[in-house]
């Protein structure tokens, strides 16, 4: 369970990333706009005790995209600039402000789509939304991810069994120097 000590981490660092990545996210919003005319996604989730909230990312697909799950969507989706913030995860950035809200955990279960129900049905069995969604978590560094449902569930249950400060900030350290991946996305078809 997320104890006082995991809330005070998250309310901690995702300041500090704030203040210390403003202008990034600044940068990023203005190429972001030359890019697509909407650099940031907006996207209803579902949360802790499988209450939606709204998931805030810079968009790196092209903004007609239909919202599915990422692995459902094709890569010819994803445009030039968006394929460098998905490899660098710099679009990740925004959700910081999710974790200052208490929405979200720099660590815990990536946040799914209410319409991946298989998925929700599967966190539901394993007690994964009595806590709140992460950014980051074992599934992400082991690349395992939505495609999945069943195996991202039991890395959930998991991380949710084992998190406690030091997995935490090893979980952290391990997705800043770019260990794992995001969700995969479809090949074209061609």
């Amino acid at each position: 369970m997320q104890t006082f000590s995991i809330r005070a981490l998250d309310i901690i660092f995702s300041l500090v990333g704030i203040i210390c990545s403003l202008p990034l996210m600044l940068l990023i919003f203005i190429l972001g706009y030359f890019d697509n005319r909407s650099p940031l996604f907006f996207q209803q989730r579902v949360g802790k005790n499988q209450k939606l909230f709204t998931l805030v990312k810079f968009r790196t697909m092209a903004v007609h995209t239909h919202s599915a799950g990422t692995h459902l969507v094709d890569a010819s989706s994803i445009t030039r600039f968006g394929r460098f913030m998905r490899k660098s995860k710099f679009d990740e950035l925004p959700q910081l402000f999710n974790v200052m809200l208490g929405q979200m955990s720099l660590v815990g279960p990536r946040p799914c789509l209410a319409n991946q129900t298989e998925l929700v049905k599967e966190r539901a069995k394993r007690g994964v939304f009595d806590v709140l969604p992460g950014i980051t978590g074992l599934a992400q560094i082991y690349h395992v991810d939505m495609s999945t449902p069943r195996k991202l569930a039991r890395y959930d249950q998991i991380t949710i069994k084992r998190l406690n400060p030091g997995l935490y900030g090893k979980l952290i350290i391990a997705t800043a120097l770019g260990k794992g991946r995001g969700d995969r996305v479809r090949k074209v078809q061609g």
